[in-house]
């Protein structure tokens, strides 16, 4: 089974699954380089639960939630096939590290999960499962769990941490220009990420410039921390720089261990 990268992803706002902007061809580009996924495994902010839960439906929904878009939205669909031997023994892999795992055969997946997979697979050909994210974890416990998730990835997996690099909806709503502060947090945010700093990712409302405009809440913030902790301490990590999104919201992804340019 080939190896497979661990992905962190900012999904935007709901209108990057008709907006592609600078992200969406680069998620594409990535998705074509991949040697042949054996599933998705992708934690949003959009599913949160007090233990963790992963969806295991052989045909996950497509799950509009969210309010206010245009019409367009509400009628897409990602009609992908889910996994649930293997939803199964993600459970067991948690468990065995000392997690309490449930599966949910009803939920479907959110726009965290289908939004940016539209991207990458359009073709829904590589199955995708959805990892809830806790209401109350800490940093230091979500890179924890990403370094639990970490054996899957040898089994071709992908592990993709869905979030936002910054993530202001109270300015979201304002449609300003481009705030400064973006960029600031986005390039601290890059350097740490490339040289695998634990320690200012996990703190980074003690080391990242203003880390709390950025992030007024943690939940778009700690899939980051999913990715990188599920990747070894080594990997080399390619920036996909995808720009700023309504002024506030930065696009960028990171690929651990990214696949070759052919």
């Amino acid at each position: 089974m080939q190896a497979q990268p661990t992905l962190f992803v900012s999904h935007g706002a709901p209108t990057f699954a008709v907006e592609p902007g600078l992200a969406g061809p680069q998620l594409k580009a990535l998705g074509e380089r991949l040697q042949s996924p054996r599933a998705v495994l992708i934690v949003s902010p959009h599913w949160m639960t007090r233990s963790l839960s992963i969806t295991a439906s052989a045909h996950p929904q497509t799950i509009h939630d969210f309010g206010g878009f245009p019409a367009e939205l509400y009628t897409l669909q990602y009609p992908v096939a889910g996994d649930p031997a293997l939803a199964e023994r993600i459970a067991a892999l948690l468990r065995n590290a000392g997690y309490h795992a449930d599966l949910d055969t009803e939920r479907g997946l959110d726009h965290g999960a289908w939004v940016p997979m539209m991207h990458m697979f359009p073709e829904h050909q590589v199955p995708v499962l959805q990892l809830s994210l806790p209401m109350h974890i800490s940093p230091e416990q979500t890179w924890a769990l990403g370094q639990a998730l970490a054996p899957l990835s040898q089994q071709g997996v992908l592990i993709v941490g869905s979030g936002s690099l910054t993530h202001n909806l109270y300015e979201f709503r304002q449609h300003g220009a481009d705030e400064p502060y973006v960029k600031a947090f986005a390039d601290w945010a890059r350097q740490a990420v490339q040289t695998h700093d634990q320690n200012a990712l996990v703190g980074y409302l003690e080391h990242a410039p203003q880390a709390r405009r950025a992030h007024p809440t943690a939940e778009h913030y700690l899939p980051l921390l999913i990715a990188a902790g599920a990747a070894a301490p080594d990997a080399e990590v390619d920036v996909l720089d995808g720009g700023i999104a309504h002024g506030v919201l930065s696009m960028d992804s990171y690929v651990f261990n990214a696949p070759a340019v052919h």
